[in-house]
């Protein structure tokens, strides 16, 4: 069957769109046309190097019009992005970079890096802009994952570098609610698969990306004001921090231009889910889950979430099971480990670790929930951040959506600390809101209000910086880690008696 490689799907755009803008962000854009002339250059500098197809090259750049111009040209050379944060520390970006073993590395490495180089606003003019002709990578991204165990590994995305020709390049793109000439906006981290997944699809679409190099709530509202945006997909971090301003600030920017609003990687309180619904109206809020490696899923509208608070949409038949740890089936309300169906494996690999499978041939991602009596899919949390106190499981996700609908926090994180008599105990790290004062008696009450007694905070914890990065992720093994080495050392913390 003919396929089109995604180098070409740009070239194609930038012929009918020419001069229109592509990408904008702060201090750089690019027009349709620049995009595919510079990308063509960025392919040739590539090659020059030793790039050939089917290698990865690690992309290490900021948020910017340079990131997609680099990953187009590692495309159009035939390669695979692998992407890795421009701010990883040298240890932890060391362990990764070995792991690839890539052809080349765009950026600038924060450790000793011998192999070929390009560094942030490369020298092109040596190389030509005309077309340059390929079929396209194996696979289309590689993307770097610490995971629940602190290891790296990388997920590479086993789907080709190119779409079917027989199909709408942006089909599901369109049925995202964005198609050829419409504007999405992009406030996150481009290295995480979410908005890298989103930006790249929407520019095979046709449509402008108008991205942040780093999120502020009030900038986002003008953004989609000014550029009126029609598509976003974001964390619950951020619409929590959007809420947050003063209703005056919010109210005084348009949101009328946008139709869908897509918000995934990390569960939502649902409060704010809930405001956000009552803001913008249920059809406009969407929410999907899924992991990196693709090849299942679920998703939401806003309607559905009404009727089933909570649930993050229901599987399709045959895609998603949950399983016990003997591995046989779980009955509605039971809460076991999500496995995705066999069909999905083909679809991506792992550099640095294994596929966790079943008898069946599905894979697990590490995430537990259930399905309720209409099919329904609840999350509980990971099998790695399980707190068993007692003998009683207790789900950190849960404890911190209760946490997080207290007035004076802002967000919070919950691991499990050891402890002699129950084997763990369940500890609560919160960052309050800006002028909140720490109440203790208050948020407890407000827990024992919402909770089951064996999922009581046994102690908390204040943190004056973010527990979530800027993609709405928790790294509750580290937090972990580091809360039991300060008890070996003799610290304490604030503790309710249970």
């Amino acid at each position: 069957m003919p396929r089109t490689s995604l180098g070409s799907i740009i070239r194609g755009h930038a012929r009918r769109k020419g001069a229109e803008p592509a990408i904008i962000y702060p201090g750089s854009s690019l027009t349709w046309d620049e995009l595919d002339r510079r990308s063509n250059q960025r392919a040739r500098l590539l090659a020059s190097l030793g790039v050939g197809r089917d290698d990865l090259v690690v992309v290490m750049l900021p948020n910017g019009a340079e990131f997609h111009e680099a990953v187009l040209g590692v495309w159009k050379a035939g390669a695979t992005p692998c992407l890795l944060p421009s701010r990883l520390p040298g240890h932890e970006a060391s362990n990764i970079v070995e792991l690839a073993a890539p052809a080349a590395l765009i950026g600038v490495a924060p450790f000793a890096y011998d192999g070929p180089t390009i560094a942030p606003g490369a020298e092109l003019d040596g190389f030509s802009d005309a077309p340059v002709d390929n079929a396209g990578a194996a696979s289309w991204k590689a993307v770097a994952s610490g995971g629940s165990s602190g290891r790296p590994k990388i997920i590479v995305d086993t789907m080709p570098a190119s779409i079917d020709t027989d199909a709408a390049p942006y089909a599901l793109f369109a049925q995202l609610g964005m198609g050829d000439g419409g504007v999405i906006l992009n406030p996150g981290p481009l290295y995480h698969n979410m908005p890298f997944l989103f930006t790249s699809l929407a520019l095979l679409a046709g449509a402008r990306v108008v991205g942040m190099n780093r999120f502020d709530p009030e900038e986002f509202l003008r953004l989609v004001d000014r550029h009126k945006v029609e598509f976003v997909a974001m964390v619950p971090t951020m619409m929590q921090r959007i809420w947050a301003l003063p209703a005056e600030v919010r109210e005084s920017y348009d949101m009328s231009s946008l139709k869908s609003v897509w918000h995934l990687s990390a569960p939502c309180p649902q409060w704010v889910k809930r405001a956000w619904i009552e803001w913008l109206g249920p059809d406009r809020i969407f929410e999907a889950y899924g992991g990196t490696e693709g090849g299942g899923g679920t998703a939401i509208t806003g309607r559905e979430w009404l009727a089933k608070p909570g649930s993050v949409g229901k599987p399709a038949p045959g895609t998603l099971q949950i399983l016990r740890e003997d591995g046989s089936e779980a009955v509605p309300g039971e809460v076991g480990e999500i496995f995705f169906a066999a069909a999905g494996t083909g679809k991506f690999r792992y550099i640095g670790a294994d596929a966790r499978t079943n008898a069946a041939g599905g894979y697990s991602i590490g995430d537990l929930g259930h399905l309720d009596e209409d099919g329904y899919l609840f999350l509980a949390d990971r099998r790695s951040d399980l707190i068993l106190r007692g003998g009683a499981n207790v789900y950190p996700a849960e404890v911190e959506a209760a946490l997080d609908e207290h007035p004076s926090i802002a967000t919070s994180a919950v691991v499990g600390l050891r402890d002699d008599d129950l084997g763990q105990r369940v500890h609560a790290i919160i960052q309050l809101k800006e002028g909140a004062g720490f109440d203790l008696p208050a948020i407890a009450a407000h827990i024992e209000e919402r909770l089951a007694k064996y999922k009581w905070p046994a102690s908390y914890e204040l943190s004056e910086t973010p527990l979530r990065d800027d993609a709405g992720k928790v790294r509750r093994s580290a937090l972990k880690t580091e809360r039991e080495a300060w008890m070996d050392a003799g610290r304490t913390f604030e503790i309710r008696r249970t």
